[in-house]
């Protein structure tokens, strides 16, 4: 297991951190929160009642599930769904990007799922995503032919990912990426609340020629638990116009191409 991006959290801050990773995976383990905050599992267990006694988890052997995963996956429906009239304007917006003929990688996410619903009308487009739910709106689409990797199934993000997901990725050589990401900042980079995402999106990353980063503004200036890597990865940044224009010209000085939907 990777460390964690950043130093050990207070009990407060843990436990924040240790629902955003529930929230992002649909389960947490006691004995990988133990290694990946450098605490006890003693400590992890007690995380977990006060998160329990909160109503936001549900304990079980080794562990604990988010209450609301069971109602949200046999809807079909995204956990994450804050700021959807910027992910919606975003979404519009990397659509236009992607021209007929292209084979594109679409991660996961609310924002890149409103990326799927503007690629409708594309003609002999080759999609690779790890989201089951874009899979199912793209692959009813005679012109749109739609690849999976296999891996661990996730079910907040209705997608799939660890070292399974990101071997799929080897060999293979896109024209674009459509990266989603939890926060961004110049200082810490892409980072995400939970460890598993990692691989795969490395994977992602190498396989494409051209990375689009999809983020609303609410993300930029943020960090989370666990580090990708730096800004300088990315080669294109879609947002919207919440974005400070001090973090515009910054990004722009890196020689990233930041698009404002």
């Amino acid at each position: 297991m990777n460390a964690p991006a950043f130093t050990r959290p207070l009990a407060g801050a843990r436990r924040a951190e240790i629902l955003a990773w529930a929230r992002e995976e649909g389960s947490v383990r006691v004995r990988d929160l133990a290694e990946a905050f450098a605490v006890s599992e003693v400590t992890i267990r007690q995380d977990l009642e006060r998160l329990e006694s909160e109503g936001y988890v549900e304990r079980s052997h080794g562990g604990a599930f988010l209450k609301s995963v069971p109602q949200q996956v046999r809807a079909m429906a995204l956990a994450h769904q804050a700021h959807m009239d910027a992910k919606r304007a975003i979404g519009r917006a990397a659509a236009a990007l992607v021209q007929d003929g292209e084979t594109i990688i679409l991660d996961s996410g609310s924002t890149t799922t409103e990326i799927a619903s503007h690629l409708l009308d594309c003609k002999d487009l080759t999609v690779i995503t790890n989201g089951l739910n874009i899979a199912l709106m793209l692959g009813a689409q005679p012109s749109i032919e739609v690849h999976m990797p296999g891996g661990h199934f996730k079910p907040p993000t209705l997608s799939v990912s660890g070292e399974r997901s990101a071997d799929y990725f080897q060999g293979l050589f896109v024209r674009r990426l459509f990266l989603a990401t939890a926060a961004v900042s110049i200082e810490e980079g892409l980072t995400f609340p939970s460890l598993a995402d990692l691989p795969v999106k490395r994977a992602m990353v190498e396989s494409a020629e051209h990375v689009c980063l999809v983020a609303d503004s609410s993300k930029i200036g943020q960090r989370s638990f666990s580090a990708l890597g730096p800004v300088g990865m990315i080669h294109t940044l879609v947002t919207d116009s919440g974005i400070a224009n001090e973090d515009v010209a910054r990004l722009r000085d890196l020689g990233i191409e930041v698009m404002i939907a």
